[in-house]
């Protein structure tokens, strides 16, 4: 259990990271329905299931102009 414990303060920390991503990446495709590639389904699969790398991807490849 100590083992945890000492993992905790690196392993919390990119936890949020990954949820904010993932968060942000998921309200920004539901409320936009513009992409430059793809479409809404797909950018929802990559960020649901590759964990943080897929909101990065969409960040930089699938994220519109405004």
């Amino acid at each position: 259990m100590e083992i945890l414990a000492d993992y905790l303060i690196f392993i919390l920390p990119l936890a949020l990271i990954q949820l904010g991503l993932m968060v942000g990446a998921l309200v920004h495709i539901l409320t936009h329905n513009t992409y430059r590639t793809g479409n809404r389904a797909a950018w929802l699969i990559v960020c649901l299931f590759i964990s943080v790398i897929g909101p990065i991807i969409y960040f930089c490849f699938g994220r519109g102009q405004e």
